[in-house]
């Protein structure tokens, strides 16, 4: 737990630490299929050797440490699923109310932003291979450059967030996370070129972590505890759903090379649109 004045640096380190962690392993994965013959192998039995390790971490953890305070009654299957549908549904009753409407506009928004990510990730992967590499070696290595430049855009998003969520407030910054990538997105991304392909995957490392960081402050300070894990689940939800649903929405778009100035152009205007929806609502 940690008190209001340090909650956006408390978002800041947890979430970026994740995504920095999967950007390691990606890179990870890269250098060992460039020293090792049979990599998909290697690969798999590396990634089986992490998740030991995180296993064994875990054991350091006290078993009640996490809750629940009560032991909980198992119920059965069906139950269980709609308990759990019934929870969810509180908890988008429980963001409605006009005391939380700044969270439930900020999810909203976040979940678009995801979806123009998850949609020119699946762009990039196209270029990478079939536009601007020869081979399927190359494209890979352009690939892991760009996931790269990704995740530190990810990093300068949690270094710079606190500052500038503390200067705007957390919705401000969104606003101005969004309208960057409204701006910036097309204007490197129609080239088709390499290296303004990099400088966009790190403009959207910093513009969709820094609305997620500030994302997840507005709905942890807004919503009520007893509300707060049936929230956060509504947000896992639609934050998966939005970049699954982009990547099969990408897929129809793209043409075989992966160039679609269509693609680059609704993602524009779909941050242009967050951007105006969320600057209108700090206004009222």
């Amino acid at each position: 737990m940690v008190d209001d004045k340090r909650l956006v640096m408390a978002n800041s380190l947890s979430p970026t630490a994740g995504t920095l962690g999967a950007t390691a392993g990606g890179g990870l994965a890269f250098a060992v299929r460039l020293v090792a013959a049979d990599s998909d192998a290697v690969v798999v039995l590396l990634g089986a050797a992490l998740y030991l390790c995180a296993a064994l971490a875990s054991l350091r953890i006290a078993p009640d440490l996490l809750g629940p305070d009560q032991r909980p009654v198992r119920p059965r299957l069906g139950a269980a699923l709609v308990g759990t549908a019934r929870g969810l549904v509180l908890g988008v009753r429980h963001l409605a109310e006009a005391p939380r409407r700044e969270a439930a506009w900020a999810l909203i928004a976040m979940t678009l932003m995801r979806f123009c990510y998850g949609a020119l990730t699946v762009m990039v992967l196209m270029l990478c291979r079939y536009a601007l590499s020869s081979d399927s070696d190359d494209g890979l290595a352009l690939l892991g450059l760009a996931v790269g430049v990704s995740g530190a855009g990810f990093f300068t998003a949690a270094v710079l967030t606190p500052w500038a969520a503390g200067k705007l407030g957390p919705g401000r910054w969104i606003v101005v996370c969004a309208a960057a990538a409204a701006l910036l997105e097309p204007a490197l991304g129609l080239p088709f070129t390499t290296v303004p392909m990099l400088v966009a995957s790190f403009v959207l490392g910093v513009t969709t972590q820094g609305a997620k960081i500030a994302t997840d402050t507005i709905v942890q300070s807004s919503v009520d505890d007893s509300f707060r894990g049936r929230i956060f689940s509504v947000y896992d939800v639609l934050f998966n759903v939005a970049f699954v649903g982009a990547a099969a929405v990408a897929a129809l778009m793209l043409p075989p090379d992966g160039r679609s100035a269509t693609l680059v152009v609704t993602v524009a205007v779909i941050y242009g649109a967050i951007a105006g929806a969320m600057a209108r609502f700090d206004l009222q």
